[in-house]
């Protein structure tokens, strides 16, 4: 009976990385969190409709925050005072008829459900291959 030789680097290798990306995916899940805000934060800039420019300049993005158990949590906000009422509706001023919403920040988020599977693939498609030596 013979005996083979293996080479085991390769495997060493994989296992250094696998290490490395364990140790910085928080960091990687923090990344993801800040690009996906942004995005979102762009979709309903765009989305926002305009006369003095207030409401789309009211756009802001909250600190990031780690919760406990590993989460990531970001609020998207507008502070300007009517912009709920422009996003979900309201009442006329003299109360005879409806004004619909714009719906700004729910259509963006909607959008933006569809698009995370594919934007978070690719981010960690790169980071999986900077690991690699790809």
């Amino acid at each position: 009976m013979s005996m083979g030789r293996f080479d085991f680097s390769d495997v060493k290798k994989l296992h250094k990385s696998m290490v490395q990306m364990q140790k910085e995916f928080p960091a990687f899940m923090e990344e993801c969190i800040r690009e996906l805000a942004g995005r979102l934060l762009a979709k309903a800039i765009a989305r926002t409709p305009v006369l003095t420019g207030d409401l789309r300049r009211g756009w802001q993005i909250g600190q990031v925050v780690k919760l406990p158990g590993g989460g990531v949590h970001v609020e998207i906000t507008n502070n300007v005072e009517y912009a709920l009422y422009v996003e979900f509706g309201h009442v006329t001023r003299l109360r005879t008829g409806w004004v619909n919403g714009r719906f700004m920040l729910t259509l963006s988020e909607q959008e933006l459900e569809r698009e995370m599977p594919a934007i978070i693939e690719r981010k960690f498609q790169k980071s999986l291959n900077k690991h690699m030596g790809r």
